[in-house]
């Protein structure tokens, strides 16, 4: 499976960049209409490669009460930052971005912003957890968790935003980021459905079993917290 979204991704990247150049020599918008819908193809594909927050995305889902479209919303919050931060990063502050060989497409302080905000979330779960006291996890709270994981940018947008900045179309980067954000956000909406349905499936077979409610959603807090606090520390480390 890897090696097939690694090969994926090799053909989307040599794909977007044809497209893009084919732009630039002809600025037709008809032509490049035509292959926004591979556009939203390429981002959901590589949405499934590692990173993109969905790991952070269903630890928080898993041990949170949101509902399910309160999960989409989450999920569309995340793709909307993920990639909307790598268009303001390609826009406004390119030289921010990484061009060593290793770390091509990433921009450091803004992954460790977002790696120590959920470090942050993460130990505040805990902690309402060892208080007692769990909290319904408002639609606030969880649209911040859906904006922090965001700040991560999506190394294909930057990719293809930094190509058009490179043959003077960012109108056609910002037009493929937008296409790609909608497949990223189908692929994101996939992962929440999985993880509030598993965890509603968990909190039933425990209610059935005579656990406690509250006991439930005490342990719903804590295994959110500790999955946050584990992949923010894993990431802030490497």
């Amino acid at each position: 499976m890897l090696d097939w979204l690694i090969a994926a991704q090799r053909s989307i990247y040599t794909g977007l960049s044809a497209d893009l150049s084919a732009f630039a020599s002809t600025r037709d918008w008809i032509a490049l209409a035509s292959v926004l819908p591979l556009g939203i193809v390429f981002g959901a594909v590589h949405a499934l490669t590692p990173g993109h927050g969905k790991s952070v995305l269903a630890a928080y889902l898993a041990g949170s009460r949101l509902k399910a479209l309160r999960g989409m919303a989450v999920a569309g919050v995340l793709a909307l930052t993920h990639v909307g931060s790598a268009v303001v990063l390609a826009l406004l502050a390119a030289p921010l971005v990484t061009r060593t060989l290793g770390g091509v497409g990433r921009a450091p302080a803004l992954e460790t912003i977002s790696r120590s905000a959920l470090l942050a979330i993460g130990a505040l779960l805990l902690f309402r957890a060892i208080r007692g006291r769990p909290h319904s996890h408002a639609e606030g709270e969880g649209l911040a968790v859906g904006v922090v994981a965001g700040l991560v940018p999506c190394p294909l947008t930057l990719f293809a935003m930094l190509f058009a900045l490179s043959r003077g179309v960012p109108e056609a980067g910002v037009t493929f980021a937008a296409a790609m954000m909608l497949g990223v956000a189908l692929t994101l909406a996939v992962v929440a459905g999985a993880a509030i349905l598993a965890r509603d499936f968990l909190a039933r077979w425990l209610s059935a079993h005579g656990t406690a409610m509250m006991t439930v959603a005490r342990g719903l807090d804590a295994l959110a917290g500790i999955c946050l606090v584990a992949i923010a520390a894993w990431e802030l480390r490497r």
